[in-house]
């Protein structure tokens, strides 16, 4: 076997995955070296994909030429496009998944990329020579040798599970844990701390009584992830699984309560902190006890098993506790566990140790993507996994980094927040975190990222014929709509449920821009010809949101001026006069590569900037 690489990718999970294709795709010999070769990119907890925020960066891994979008259509069972009651900023894909074809689905791409090796062993050690990566030593005792290595072991470092008083090694159930890679980069001057996570029991459907269980279906007409011309699993044969909505209730809280003095998060066993917006179920009690019931979610994990979700019942309380409480849920009274609930305590590291293009900066061959950097989530993890597989290849090739902007993408957002203001619980997206939202949709994300992709050889030329094709579309559907007006006897009906009515004609462009008036209402009296689905909702978003998108585009502007102005590797902050001393302490520790990630660090004030930019400004 070949043990010489271009990169080693150490971890086989979502961020494995998308750094190994992307590395890959961009002509590079990759080993992706995991400990279970049948469960890549593994849905370890919820079997789904997408939801506020993290749907638009699913859709801009896609964008990019990334795969979890391709691998997720392939593999839906469900999908909804969260939010739609509000404005195209907040809408947000979302898909449950069939969690052991995304996994094999995922296997046969890797499979069929001949640059990619794949390896089952677990990395050990790094070897090192002068400040500089060589490759992975294996508990097995081989040495895999490399020109740069993309750490991406998720939970598994020093990973320990908690059910109530036993506590066991391991990354997840039935799996073992990693060590050796946390304590040689410690001792190498890099600062880690501890993470917990948890996932809820797995329940039998057929011990649920359905029969009264509110029933929680996908979309009449379901999208997809992928902007490839594909149609997903449930858009072939319109198949979707459902979801049951549970609540728990007064009973079932005393139950839990009871066992509160036994829970490794309150007796002190478990030490790093948890997901604040992803809460254990004893989490809720203590933090809500005025809460009567919380809501949960039956959700399916596979077309060919029995086995189901619990959403909302995440929990590290001792089994009996569990299945007693469970037994209390209406619907679950005879319910069958295939798996309890537990929790993981794991090593992660400070993501500010980074740049932005998730290159460390004490080993630039050495570069950190997914859950070592603290976030929580597939699609946090599988983004970073492109970004670091896309710059570790750009490192190789001497070329300039491959770095997202706020303004451009959530990703960029992500990998911004992590570097310049680290984390102090597992990070999740949400669409709050984004000041430029309304840029940021869902449905444009083609548009923003796939000419930057293709520029530098990852995504192909049918990605961008796709998108020239797209939006030609748009523009002249826009051009139809700005041309062609509109008679009161056409208008009023379809403006009536809506709007007032009008005694001129009037630019369809004007009718479309007023509240709930929809632009397809109208193209049977303007049109011979039908244009797709994605084609009318980008122009009907063109058309009444243009105000607040030219509004961010100009805020945007202005703030890319800041981030055009570079900081010189190793600066000496503390030589100027003029900055705070808290100031000077935060960017000698942070060491941000531009005015504007100074900016956003905390404990730097408009102030500190204004003496920033007098300087480099010079």
């Amino acid at each position: 076997m070949e043990n010489n690489f271009d990169i080693i990718v150490v971890g086989g999970g979502h961020a494995g995955c998308e750094a190994s294709m992307a590395a890959a795709n961009l002509g590079k010999s990759v080993l992706l070296l995991s400990m279970d070769s049948l469960g890549y990119a593994k849905m370890s907890c919820n079997p789904a994909v997408g939801g506020i925020a993290k749907g638009q960066i699913v859709r801009e891994i896609d964008a990019l030429g990334g795969y979890t979008g391709i691998v997720t259509d392939s593999s839906t069972l469900q999908f909804r496009m969260l939010n739609k009651s509000k404005g195209p900023a907040m809408w947000s894909p979302r898909a449950q998944c069939d969690k052991l074809a995304f996994s094999s689905n995922w296997r046969k791409i890797l499979v069929s990329n001949c640059n990619i090796t794949l390896y089952e062993d677990i990395a050990c050690s790094f070897l090192i020579e002068n400040q500089k990566i060589l490759g992975v030593r294996t508990v097995s005792g081989l040495i895999f040798k490399s020109r740069a290595v993309i750490l991406t072991a998720g939970t598994f470092l020093s990973g320990k599970l908690f059910i109530g008083t036993q506590s066991l090694p391991g990354g997840r159930i039935g799996e073992s844990p990693s060590y050796g890679l946390t304590e040689q980069l410690v001792s190498l001057g890099f600062s880690t701390e501890r993470m917990k996570t948890g996932t809820p029991p797995r329940i039998d459907i057929s011990s649920v009584d359905l029969s009264n269980l509110p029933v929680q279906s996908g979309d009449q007409n379901p999208g997809r992830f992928s902007f490839l011309d594909i149609p997903s699993s449930v858009q072939k044969n319109n198949n979707q699984m459902l979801c049951y909505v549970l609540h728990t209730n007064p009973a079932v809280h005393e139950i839990l309560k009871s066992g509160f003095n036994l829970s490794p998060l309150f007796t002190g066993l478990i030490h790093g902190k948890g997901p604040r917006y992803c809460p254990s179920i004893e989490d809720k009690l203590r933090v809500f006890p005025d809460n009567d019931a919380h809501q949960l979610f039956l959700e399916p994990e596979g077309r060919s098993i029995n086995e189901y979700y619990l959403q909302g019942f995440s929990s590290s309380l001792p089994y009996d506790i569990q299945i007693d409480a469970l037994h209390h849920i209406h619907g679950l009274e005879n319910a069958r566990v295939y798996r309890p609930a537990y929790a993981v305590e794991y090593d992660y590291f400070d993501p500010t140790q980074l740049r932005a293009s998730l290159q460390s900066k004490i080993f630039y061959n050495l570069f950190f993507a997914g859950q070592v950097n603290g976030t929580t989530g597939y699609e946090e993890a599988a983004a970073q996994g492109l970004v670091a597989g896309i710059n570790a290849s750009l490192f190789l090739d001497c070329k300039d980094p491959f770095i997202l902007r706020r303004d451009q993408s959530y990703i960029g957002v992500l990998i911004d927040d992590l570097i310049s203001k680290g984390v102090d619980e597992p990070y999740r997206m949400f669409t709050s975190r984004a000041e430029y939202r309304i840029l940021l949709r869902q449905d444009n994300a083609d548009q923003r990222l796939t000419p930057l992709s293709y520029s530098i050889g990852l995504a192909d030329k049918h990605r961008l014929e796709l998108l020239e094709r797209k939006y030609s579309s748009v523009d002249s559907l826009l051009s139809l709509c700005s041309s062609k007006s509109i008679k009161p006897d056409v208008a009023n009906p379809i403006l009536s449920p809506f709007s007032t009515s009008i005694s001129e004609s009037k630019k369809l462009i004007d009718l479309v821009s007023r509240p709930g008036v929809a632009l397809n209402s109208f193209l049977p009296h303007v049109s011979r010809g039908t244009f797709p689905d994605d084609v009318v909702e980008s122009a009907e978003i063109a058309i009444k949101y243009r105000g607040y998108i030219e509004r961010e585009l100009q805020l945007a502007l202005k703030m890319k001026r800041l981030e055009n102005l570079k900081i010189p590797d190793n600066f000496n902050f503390s030589s100027l006069s003029g900055l705070t001393i808290e100031c000077k302490q935060k960017l000698e520790k942070y060491k941000p590569a531009t005015i504007g990630q100074a900016s956003r660090i905390s404990g730097v004030s408009p102030s500190d900037i204004s003496v920033l930019l007098v300087y480099f400004g010079r």
